[in-house]
C-alpha cells in the first residue's frame, strides 16, 4: 500500500515537472498548476501572474455541518495548508502554521484534513492547540478547485493573496520563518495589485 502510494506521488510529481508551461493562469484569470522543472517551492509573482481560486470550500472539521473556506476570509491573505494525522512532516508543521495564523497581520490559515479519520483528525488539532480550521476532506475532492494541483503531496501548502490569487506553493513542510516574509509582503499589496 504504502509502495502504491509512493510510486503514484512520484508519478504525479514527474508529470507535473515534465510540464512545459510556466503560466499559472489560464485564460479565464483561474489558477492552474504548474512545476516547473519539478521545484517544490513556486512563487507567482508579479501579481499578474497570479491564477484565482473562485471557489475552495468544505465541511469544517472544528464545527461538523458546517462549511468552511476561502470566502470565509475576505480580503485576507490565506495560507491553505494540506495536512493529515497520519503524516509524520505534519505534526512538525503544525505549530509553524499556528505561529503564522497567530501572529500575522491580515493573515487566515486553512488546513484541509485529507485521507483521515475525523476522530484522529480532531484529536490531532487538539493535541497540538491549533486554533485555525480545516476543511474535513477524506476523500480529498475539495482539492478539484486547484486545477493539475498535486492532490497526493502531504503535506504541502498554498500562499493566496488578499484577492485570493495563488502567490506561493511550497509542495514541501514549511516553517513560519520561510512563511512570514511572504505573507507579510502579499499583507501590505493592495487586493487586486496588477
Amino acid at each position: 500500500m504504502i509502495r502504491r502510494l509512493l510510486l503514484a506521488t512520484c508519478a504525479v510529481l514527474l508529470v507535473a515537472g515534465c510540464s512545459t508551461s510556466k503560466d499559472a493562469v489560464d485564460s479565464s484569470g483561474e489558477f492552474q498548476f504548474v512545476a516547473p522543472g519539478g521545484q517544490t517551492e513556486i512563487l507567482y509573482d508579479p501579481p499578474s501572474a497570479r491564477g484565482r481560486v473562485s471557489d475552495l470550500s468544505g465541511e469544517s472539521l472544528l464545527k461538523p455541518g458546517t462549511q468552511v473556506g476561502i470566502g470565509s476570509y475576505p480580503g485576507k491573505v490565506v495560507v491553505l495548508n494540506i495536512w493529515g494525522s497520519w503524516c509524520g512532516p505534519c505534526r512538525t508543521e503544525a505549530p509553524e502554521l499556528e505561529a503564522v495564523a497567530t501572529t500575522a497581520k491580515d493573515t487566515a490559515v486553512l488546513g484541509i484534513d485529507v485521507r483521515d479519520d475525523r476522530q484522529a483528525a480532531q484529536d490531532f488539532v487538539r493535541d497540538r492547540g491549533l486554533t485555525y480550521d480545516s476543511v474535513y476532506d477524506f476523500p480529498g475532492r475539495t482539492l478539484v478547485a486547484l486545477s493539475g494541483y498535486p492532490r497526493n503531496v502531504v503535506p504541502s501548502t498554498i500562499v493566496l493573496d488578499r484577492s485570493h490569487r495563488v502567490a506561493a506553493v511550497y509542495l514541501k513542510p514549511v516553517t513560519t520563518s520561510q512563511l512570514m516574509p511572504v505573507v507579510s509582503r502579499l499583507a501590505a499589496e493592495p487586493p487586486g495589485a496588477a
